[in-house]
């Protein structure tokens, strides 16, 4: 991998990268074949040590146990979240802020991480790909104990637009074939208490009001508090690898449904016809 390294002194306020990343959004036009000249450059921020208390927020929001020295497997996320949009929020960055989804997020932890403890903290854009919806901003980031890559994540941001061919149809998710293992009511503040302990205050996850301004009827849970929150179910070992997809938006306030295999997770809706959000699997890392 080539690029440049950029060591920070401390974390991006993420408030104002957001906020720079929406106005300059209706300037750019995503199109089949765009290119990012910073992809592979490197924000390091080393030395990071984790806020505790804001730690704490996000246990409790996400239901992961409290008062432990340890990060849950997907706090490094937040970590380098406000990294991860200082990039993306960039003049050169070719893709529109607003609008991403993020489509897929794939976690290999290594050991367990001691949350008192220092780390390295590593985020670049390691390319652009082509997707039948339009063009994915692929985005690693990585936690390092000294030298060693303890944590990593691979995330995937799509923007859609028009492809120079017709997109081919979706397969449909299949089922899991494991009764459900709880059900959960998800109340209208969800999105307002993972904003403040997350620091993603996009307004589709805040109030109806400010979701209505972008097509959703009723405020949207963060994908990755629907994940964090499947995980914390379903348990994981301190070595570990984990994929999931978001596949539909779960509204709030709103009920869904957790079920688990043991290995595969997904969190639907409770309807008739319940449709999929997040779908994923936990596999156990072999020494």
């Amino acid at each position: 991998m080539t690029g440049d390294v950029i060591t920070l002194s401390g974390p991006p306020a993420l408030g104002p990268r957001l906020a720079l990343g929406a106005l300059r959004s209706p300037f750019k036009r995503p199109r089949p074949g765009a290119v990012f000249s910073g992809a592979g450059d490197r924000l390091v921020l080393p030395g990071l040590r984790v806020d505790l208390a804001r730690l704490a927020a996000y246990e409790r929001v996400c239901a992961f146990p409290t008062g432990e020295d340890a990060l849950p497997l997907t706090y490094p996320h937040v970590l380098g979240f406000p990294l991860a949009m200082r990039i993306m929020s960039g003049r050169d960055f070719p893709l529109p802020l607003l609008g991403l989804v993020h489509t897929s997020i794939e976690i290999t932890r290594r050991a367990a991480l001691p949350a008192t403890g220092a780390y390295d903290l590593t985020v670049y854009v390691d390319r652009l790909e082509p997707h039948r919806k339009g063009t994915e901003a692929v985005v690693v980031t990585e936690l390092r104990d000294r030298e060693t890559v303890v944590w990593e994540s691979t995330s995937t941001y799509l923007a859609r637009h028009r492809t120079e061919s017709a997109p081919a149809a979706e397969p449909p998710a299949a089922s899991l074939p494991v009764p459900v293992l709880d059900e959960w009511r998800l109340a209208a503040d969800v999105g307002r208490r993972y904003g403040s302990a997350s620091g993603d205050r996009n307004p589709i996850h805040l109030h109806a009001l400010t979701a209505r301004l972008f097509g959703f009827p009723r405020a949207i849970a963060h994908g990755m508090w629907t994940v964090a929150r499947c995980l914390a179910a379903h348990g994981s070992p301190p070595a570990v690898r984990i994929r999931a997809n978001f596949r539909a938006p779960v509204l709030l306030p709103g009920t869904v449904a957790f079920a688990s295999d043991g290995e595969r997770f997904e969190l639907r809706g409770t309807g008739e016809t319940p449709r999929v959000h997040v779908s994923g699997r936990v596999d156990p890392l072999i020494a």
